[in-house]
């Protein structure tokens, strides 16, 4: 199989000074300032310096009392602290900063990195699910992630015990990403405290989280939306409905990753959120096959069977061979009835009454992958438009 080129690259641009990247901590670090209004300021301001000088008159008139900045003393013992540890700051727009996770609205504005930061150029899939996992999950988790990892794909996980550290495991001997909730030094939990150290030898450790944070509940979806944004495809092993993976699988579609599961047992708690993302349009997993193929369609071939004319992506038809020239043109010609069918298949199901996106790619049944592109197509053909929280409407004067 030819391995496919990574999704991450970015353009080269000069790194920034230290004492820039130090004011850029201290401005996200500050109260009240995340990745949208970090953003904000920067755009506005145009340096960090600025941004910092700034922010508290802003947010007086907003009718905040009292602004403290967070201390340019606090920015700089994180800042050195990290690099005492082996840690780099990564920017995003800085060679280095994944691609796929700049692209997501809250990305981070940058990233502690541990161990081998090129990893995180390569392709990326996430193979996530319970902390609480069957010894068959367990199983299943190792042998898609040992699967992975032999195609050339860097398997992303969250450190935690059950599937995530299964994962890892699985993929150490190629290099794995482990994404903290808390601090890129702080292991959660102990336990897989070895893990966490054998990660470093080929691998990476990621976080957007101050150096020594202590995670609490609430940073847990945090981390889980980098997971879903560092990769092609969210993979979910085992996951209870209305869990903190089964949710984060929503958010995945919502920034158009493909979103597969292992079905499970319907009496099993632990297989409800697989086999309700099934119900509702994931790829069903039997083997990493059926993962490479959902991502991989042009470099991965498919099982041998014929799917319904109206089920073929456009640009999943593919050939082992190069077409006569008699057939070029009908192929053509199949091609563009296929696109067409599918852009008036999205178009249909929207109307001047914002659709989630998500919503829509289960309604019309087809992998995220698939219709993702086409929205995209459409969007720039002024044909429908997106809102804020990944709403759709369709363009009614064509």
């Amino acid at each position: 199989m030819t391995k496919p080129s990574s999704g991450a690259e970015t353009s080269p641009q000069p790194r920034i000074s230290e004492d820039d990247r130090i004011a850029r901590l201290q401005l996200l670090r500050s109260p009240r300032v995340g990745p949208a209004t970090y953003r904000r300021l920067m755009a506005a301001h145009g340096t960090a310096t600025e941004s910092l000088r700034a922010l508290p008159d802003l947010a007086r008139s907003k009718g905040v009392k009292s602004y403290q900045l967070c201390s340019a003393h606090l920015a700089q013992r994180e800042y050195f602290t990290g690099k005492k540890i082996g840690a780099d700051l990564i920017f995003d727009h800085e060679p280095g900063y994944p691609r796929l996770l700049s692209e997501i609205s809250d990305a981070p504005p940058f990233l502690w990195v541990l161990g081998h930061q090129e990893q995180l150029m390569r392709p990326c899939v996430a193979v996530v699910g319970a902390r609480n996992a069957s010894s068959l999950g367990t199983r299943m988790a190792h042998r898609l992630a040992a699967g992975l990892a032999e195609a050339g794909v860097v398997v992303v996980s969250g450190l935690a015990r059950g599937i995530d550290a299964a994962a890892h495991a699985a993929s150490l001997p190629q290099g794995t990403i482990g994404v903290h909730a808390g601090g890129v030094d702080v292991i959660y939990p102990a336990e897989n405290t070895e893990l966490a150290k054998s990660i470093l030898q080929k691998g990476a450790r990621i976080s957007e989280q101050p150096i020594g944070f202590n995670p609490t509940a609430r940073f847990f979806p945090k981390r889980n939306r980098i997971i879903a944004g560092l990769c092609q495809a969210f993979v979910i092993v085992e996951a209870a409905a209305k869990s903190g993976t089964f949710i984060t699988a929503r958010q995945a579609l919502e920034q158009g990753r493909e979103v597969l599961a292992v079905p499970g047992h319907p009496m099993d708690a632990r297989a409800a959120g697989c086999n309700v993302l099934i119900r509702d349009g994931a790829c069903l997993v039997r083997s990493v096959d059926d993962i490479l193929q959902a991502i991989y369609p042009a470099t991965h071939q498919p099982p041998p069977q014929t799917p319904m004319a109206d089920q073929i992506h456009p640009q999943a038809i593919q050939t082992t061979l190069p077409l006569p020239p008699s057939k070029t043109h009908a192929y053509q010609t199949r091609r563009k009835d296929l696109v067409q069918t599918l852009h008036n298949q999205i178009l249909n199901r929207l109307s001047a009454a914002p659709l989630a996106e998500d919503q829509l790619i289960r309604d019309l049944k087809k992998p995220a992958a698939h219709v993702a592109p086409a929205i995209t197509e459409l969007e720039l053909s002024g044909r429908l438009e997106r809102h804020p929280g990944g709403l759709l409407t369709r363009i009614h004067n064509h």
